[in-house]
């Protein structure tokens, strides 16, 4: 029986990575074809990824959302970290409070969270979306919490003395914490702000209610010509594959092509 049992860990372990991966990996073999839909492969191509590279459009929404993502993860770290400092050291009534307030965004639709955000800074605080704040505060709301997940278990198995026994040798309380509890649990602040970057990469809705709606937007008569517009449009559905096999996880942008002659067309970050 325990022969049968210890045979099926190991399989169901792979199973359960093929069952992962394997879509990645999918897209991944595809994104060095010149395919234009998933079923097809005519040929081994590098166009995608020469599209990709080369398209100023592109160029601009992947920096953008790369700059969006680590900016708003490291906020998302540092306010994550204290706050997950300040509930351990809190008194115990204040420590529940905090943690069961850190959860509501965790366990929260990200529609809704996106939707009340946008709702309290953008109509009832009158924050311009041309600020990029709401889509800033909304990309640290979503990531902060699990920031906090990530480095309160850290914080339990370090030794509660240590902070006080630095405090008794003379050391200030900044420095205690710079020098003796950050060093502790910074395991668990890396971790946890590489989950914030692929929280943020990730994230459709937040942004969908909190994002500049003009972000990114081109005419038809700034840049390219109209054949060239064309086909570099017409490649972000293929560059889909590209961005996944170089950063899992990120949400490409949406294209809106205007169908009258004269109308502008957009690039949308979302």
């Amino acid at each position: 029986m325990n022969k049968r049992i210890s045979l099926w860990r190991p399989l169901f372990f792979v199973l359960m990575l093929l069952v992962l991966y394997l879509p990645i990996l999918i897209l991944a073999v595809y994104s060095f074809t010149d395919a234009t839909t998933i079923g097809a492969i005519r040929g081994f191509s590098l166009h995608n990824y020469v599209t990709l590279f080369t398209t100023p459009e592109l160029q601009t929404m992947i920096l953008g959302t790369l700059a969006l993502a680590f900016g708003a993860a490291a906020i998302a770290t540092v306010l994550g970290t204290l706050g997950a400092l300040g509930a351990f050291y809190a008194r115990p009534r204040i420590r529940s409070a905090v943690q069961t307030v850190n959860q509501i965004p965790v366990i929260n639709a990200d529609v809704v969270t996106g939707f009340s955000l946008c709702v309290l800074l953008v109509v009832v605080l009158g924050i311009s979306k041309d600020t990029f704040i709401p889509l800033v505060a909304g990309h640290v709301v979503l990531c902060a919490p699990f920031v906090f997940l990530n480095v309160m278990p850290r914080i339990r198995q370090m030794d509660p003395a240590m902070y006080e026994a630095a405090l008794d040798l003379g050391a200030t309380p900044r420095k205690a914490l710079s020098q003796v509890v950050i060093p502790q649990i910074m395991p668990g602040i890396v971790s946890g702000f590489g989950l914030a970057v692929t929280l943020s990469l990730d994230d459709y809705f937040i942004a969908t209610y909190t994002k500049h709606d003009q972000y990114l937007c081109r005419k038809r008569d700034e840049g390219l010509p109209d054949d060239d517009q064309n086909s570099a449009l017409g490649a972000l559905n293929r560059d889909l594959r590209d961005c996944d096999t170089l950063c899992c996880g990120h949400e490409l942008p949406r294209i809106e092509t205007g169908e009258e002659e004269g109308e502008g067309r957009c690039l949308e970050e979302i």
